[in-house]
């Protein structure tokens, strides 16, 4: 038979290409299918998973042959081999049947490998220092270190590697891997992350030496507020285990143990929140090399952490990502000497210096200047944001930092001695290494830098946890910043294996009433408020709709039910949350004078409203797992809650209570009101906005939802105007004032150039960035449908308005790349849709009648790809098989 001409490539193993150090029992494989057809789709496959290259490319699946598998499903299915064995590394390829029954070539190959799967794996002991220190303070960072001798005829290396604290591990006097700041954070009583490498390049015959150097981090360092340390312990701690193989089979461990040594070196201090010093004079050349002289290092004890709580990371580590030089360099009225790098990021700067031992250079860390123009660092609270630098004198010296990062555009520096050149200094960008999966572009430069700031501020704060800032005393996972994100995030990059992380984390912080903390990992002891601790369940089914991923929902499914049924506790026989301690709209608008009456939503209706929307989202999780039963249970709790809802907070003629904007779009947005009463709540919601003079009101809660509710009711105009308005409190307001992130606040710079109140004042605080969801979904029109999950069915409806001639989003699906657009010609609006191979679509098409819309130039009863067409009014819905279309709607 023939091949068809059908490609199979992008194979991805738990969302990775070729993951080292899985510790999933069934590691799911995904693909994508290539092809310029259109209507292209997948009947079956079959996978091949072998022991080795070779025989994978006899096509002899050693390990597991899938078969010929019926179905169209390409994307996160389960391998079902015999179960896999710790440092195993599988490799696979797959082969599809096309529509018309076809198979094509087999794939390249790929593969994946296992990590330590059970806690006796391990044979490394965990090993502290044996140093003094006053753990009051920040103490210089250790230095471990261990010989071992290598034979030739090694086959592979492996290192396994975690700490309590930060490591940086080396081998032979090189640094092992590219990932920074690991082994990331999570909740480290439950659940902490180790690292494996390949190091096999590393290793040389004979005399090998193997070092590591620990940092406070998370573990120890300042965390939270009150100069809060030793959060989770107070003595740093190493676990490495360095697996070699030989070609007869012979392993060698080299394991973490009671004959390492241990001392301190050139970085003094190392915090997350002050910065980094470092000494120069008091490097040690070549101390993770063999046959360096450690007789007068201290030993290592060794302490009985456990190891049942590692685990493999689920999304990828921490990396340098980019770099940026300095744009300009400038003298501020009080005298000091600033670079401007131009954008507000997240990482560290480079220095590059010459000049005589003992000199210091000082970097401080700011996102702004002042209205004089000076240096501001008054909203950074007590985060020192300082990395300090002592030379050695010894010609040119490289210095960055290794164990902190900051937040900032602008950097105070002291110390250099001068002439100083723009070209001594870079600034490294640092987050997780999440693939760039969404874009947004239209042909307005305001909205496209709000893009822009949206997606800086992701990366700002996705440093292994969703932190709200990265840049003063605080820095953590706040809940509903993430949760009213989320979708946002998930066009954005793909944050699959991010979030997934984080949600289990969650789970494990959750207490054992079902309260979820305000933020995770959980270093407050707080928790309990509605809009934030949602996310255990909103979390769950976003990923679930954006992903498919069924897995996590069941997973996820106990944490989930534990917070709704948390939040049943609290609201009693009468359905009504009317207690505890809820955020609310937080940072709504404030008014204009303080003297006038202000409006303020009730947290106690947003508290209801939100019990009534988690339990929908349990409803419909119920539903997809199978618990019928459940989901009928949930069913009876809805009804309750919306009576309640009803009774307590809207009158007959349909005024919802608090009467604010967020009042009415919660209401509406989870479907709180009979059908009787939705069109006067909504007509009310846009009456508000209008009498505000065209400005939203809302806070964190309420502003995501806002012109989603918008559109939905008939306002799509009054959508745009939001969108569009340039003064305060608007959306672009901080774009106008020359922000390159999302402000926490509406008026981070207020109007009159002065500062919001320096405690709360971040200038990278991504959660106003959910209207990103917004543009991708409504101005651009690519929308998942519900029904199918994971995009394999995309209903493209863009909704064209306002100030825009144009728009274009794109984003790569598991399935590949979907677009959607439009823009107005001469001859009418042109809707462009892109979908890829084994996925289908509905485009929505604003027209007066089926007559008036053709693709390609054809009337669409030619048009191949084509599979139905319904009139509806005004609109012309044509169902696409996948494949590239532009549709040319006329004027009637």
């Amino acid at each position: 038979m023939a091949l068809s001409p059908v490609q199979v490539r992008t194979l991805t193993c738990e969302y990775q290409t070729n993951p080292l150090g899985l510790d999933v029992s069934q590691p799911r494989l995904s693909w994508q299918l290539a092809s310029s057809a259109r209507d292209v789709r997948q009947t079956a496959y079959q996978i091949l998973v072998a022991s080795d290259a070779q025989r994978l490319a006899a096509e002899a699946g050693d390990v597991w042959d899938s078969g010929r598998v019926e179905t169209d499903q390409s994307t996160l299915q389960p391998y079902a081999g015999p179960a896999l064995r710790s440092g195993q590394r599988c490799w696979w390829q797959v082969r599809v049947w096309d529509g018309a029954g076809q198979p094509t070539a087999w794939s390249e190959p790929a593969w994946w490998e296992m990590g330590l799967l059970d806690p006796a794996d391990w044979q490394a002991e965990w090993i502290v220092p044996a140093l003094v220190e006053d753990v009051s303070r920040s103490c210089p960072a250790p230095m471990l270190r261990a010989e071992f001798s290598v034979e030739p005829g090694v086959r592979s290396a492996r290192a396994y590697v975690t700490s309590h604290g930060l490591y940086a591990l080396e081998l032979n006097g090189q640094r092992v891997g590219d990932s920074v700041l690991t082994p990331g954070w999570t909740s480290y009583h439950h659940r902490l992350q180790y690292q494996t490498y390949d190091v096999m390049s590393l290793l040389r015959p004979g005399a090998n030496a193997i070092g590591a150097l620990l940092g406070d981090g998370w573990f120890r360092g300042r965390l939270g507020w009150r100069d809060r340390r030793n959060v989770y312990g107070e003595k740093l701690a190493l676990l490495a285990q360095l697996v070699i193989t030989y070609a007869d089979g012979r392993v060698l461990s080299v394991c973490t143990g009671d004959d390492w040594k241990a001392a301190t070196g050139p970085i003094l201090q190392s915090d997350l929140y002050n910065g980094e010093h470092y000494d120069a004079r008091l490097e040690k050349p070549g101390w993770s090399t063999a046959g360096y002289d450690d007789r007068a290092w201290a030993g290592v004890r060794v302490a009985a952490h456990g190891k049942q709580h590692l685990v493999a990371p689920l999304g990828p580590p921490m990396r340098r990502i980019e770099e940026a030089p300095p744009l300009a360099l400038l003298r501020t009225p009080a005298g000091e000497t600033v670079l401007d790098f131009g954008q507000n990021l997240v990482g560290w700067v480079r220095l590059t210096v010459a000049g005589p031992a003992g000199a210091t250079v000082t970097l401080r860390h700011a996102e702004v200047l002042d209205q004089a123009g000076n240096f501001y660092t008054a909203n950074l609270r007590d985060a020192q944001q300082t990395d300090r630098y002592t030379l050695k004198g010894q010609g040119l010296e490289v210095f960055e930092p290794t164990f902190t990062f900051h937040g900032f555009r602008y950097v105070a520096v002291d110390g250099y001695p001068e002439p100083l050149s723009l070209d001594a200094f870079a600034a490294v960008v640092a987050h997780s290494d999440l693939k760039r999966t969404g874009h947004f572009e239209c042909d307005q430069p305001l909205i496209n830098q709000l893009q822009h700031n949206i997606v800086w501020g992701q990366k700002g704060n996705f440093l292994d946890v969703p932190t709200d800032c990265p840049q003063r005393d605080e820095r953590l996972g706040w809940t509903g910043d993430a949760q009213v994100f989320l979708r946002t995030a998930a066009f954005n990059m793909d944050v699959a294996g991010f979030f997934t992380k984080w949600l289990r984390d969650l789970a494990a912080d959750q207490t054992p009433a079902g309260r979820v903390p305000h933020v995770v990992p959980d270093v407050l002891g707080e928790g309990g408020s509605t809009g934030w601790a949602d996310a255990a369940v909103i979390g769950p089914w976003t990923l679930y709709q954006v992903y498919g991923d069924r897995r996590l929902l069941a997973e996820q499914y106990a944490s989930m039910a534990a917070w709704v049924g948390y939040m049943r506790s609290q609201a009693g026989d009468a359905w009504l949350w009317t207690n505890g301690v809820h955020f609310g709209d937080w940072l709504a608008v404030p008014p204009p004078d303080p003297n006038l009456p202000y409006a303020v939503t009730d947290k106690h209706l947003i508290a209801t409203a939100f019990f009534a929307y988690s339990t929908q989202l349990m409803i419909k999780t119920a539903r997809v797992l199978g618990k019928d039963a459940d989901a009928a249970e949930y069913e009876s709790w809805l009804a309750h809650i919306k009576e309640a809802f009803g009774r307590e907070y809207v009158t007959p003629n349909g005024r919802v209570s608090s009467n604010t904007q967020t009042a009415y779009v919660l209401a509406l947005q989870f479907d709180l009101l009979p059908p009787e009463l939705r069109e006067q709540a909504a007509r009310r919601l846009a009456d508000d906005v209008t009498a505000h003079g065209v400005h939203l009101m809302t806070g964190f809660i309420g502003a995501p939802f806002l012109p989603l509710v918008l559109a939905e009711h008939g306002d799509l105009d009054l959508a745009y105007a939001l969108l569009e308005q340039e003064t305060y409190p608007s959306w672009l307001y901080p774009v106008t004032r020359g922000a390159t992130t999302i402000w926490e606040r509406w008026d981070g710079i207020k109007p009159d150039g002065s500062f919001q109140a320096v405690g709360m004042n971040s200038f990278n605080h991504y959660a106003y960035g959910a209207i990103g969801e917004w543009l991708y979904r409504v101005v651009a029109g690519l929308e998942l449908d519900p029904q199918m999950p994971g995009y394999q069915r995309s209903l493209i409806r863009p909704r064209p308005g306002g100030r825009l001639g144009r728009a274009r989003a794109a984003f790569d699906s598991l399935y590949g790349l979907i677009e959607a657009g439009w823009s107005k010609t001469g001859a009418g609006l042109e809707i462009i849709a892109t979908l890829p191979p084994n996925t289908e679509g509905v485009v929505s098409v604003p027209a007066a009648s089926v007559e008036h819309v053709t693709e390609g130039g054809r009337p669409l009863s030619q048009v191949v790809g084509v599979r139905a067409v319904t009139q509806k009014e005004g609109v012309v819905e044509v169902s696409v098989g996948s494949g590239e279309y532009r549709f040319l709607t006329r004027p009637a």
